[in-house]
């Protein structure tokens, strides 16, 4: 049986650091132009939506996962290359 008034464990700030690392997709020197960041966690939520589209589209066939996954996270790589690239010029 499950207790409803349990809560949650809660994650130390350290274990938020190590899976929530900043990564800076724009920089700017004006302090209303502030830097976009994408975390680790919303990287990954980028890749995981990617890759589940690029199986999506070849009909789920199985034996292809790893491939799928490679080519979602060299996609989002380049996006925020990108970003920053245009953040720079």
């Amino acid at each position: 049986m499950v207790d409803s008034n349990t809560s949650p464990p809660r994650r130390t700030r350290s274990a938020i650091r190590e899976t929530e690392t900043a990564v800076p997709v724009r920089r700017s020197r004006r302090k209303a132009d502030s830097a976009t960041t994408i975390t680790a966690a919303e990287r990954l939520s980028m890749i995981e939506t990617a890759a589940y589209y690029r199986a999506e589209r070849r009909g789920f066939r199985s034996g292809h996962e790893a491939d799928d996954w490679l080519s979602a996270e060299a996609e989002v790589d380049a996006m925020i290359a990108a970003a920053r690239g245009q953040a720079a010029g």
